[in-house]
């Protein structure tokens, strides 16, 4: 199968920086949101799935392939796309590793942790042009080492 990108959508702050950068190297897109969302950029597919928990997800990882690459703020996510032989990244630039993922998935635990019990976790802060900068160029870098592994 050829390569393709799958992005978590439905919070995803870099949808025209894929598309953009996925046109340059000719790689099909593959969007997933919920029903609540909409999204129609003239390149990419977008695959609706219903607003249950974890619907996007699910429908997302069941059409991952070894050497897709899969773009998601979502740690488990991530770590299951690592487990098909697929690649992931944060769209804060972050390229995945299986080396980190134990650390990721347990302060992820952490914070849940201290959510339901009231308390408050880290917020984040304003995307900026740099935080698009980064990632635009561990985007590339990815979507170059995958359609070099395509090749081989």
């Amino acid at each position: 199968m050829p390569l393709k990108i799958l992005v978590d959508a439905d919070a995803c702050p870099v949808k025209e920086l894929i598309v953009s950068i996925a046109r340059e190297y000719g790689i099909e897109v593959l969007f997933f949101l919920d029903t609540s969302h909409i999204l129609d950029d003239g390149y990419s597919r977008v695959i609706t799935v219903g607003q249950d928990k974890d619907a996007a997800d699910i429908s997302l990882i069941n059409r991952t392939e070894e050497g897709d690459i899969v773009v998601t703020q979502d740690y488990g996510l991530a770590a299951m796309a690592l487990s098909k032989k697929a690649m992931a990244i944060h769209p804060g630039g972050l390229v995945y590793s299986g080396d980190q993922m134990d650390r990721l998935l347990f302060e992820r635990f952490l914070f849940q942790k201290i959510r339901r019990s009231g308390g408050r976790g880290p917020h984040g802060r304003r995307r900026t042009r740099e935080d698009d900068e980064r990632f635009a160029r561990a985007f590339k870098e990815l979507c170059l080492k995958a359609l070099a592994m395509e090749q081989e």
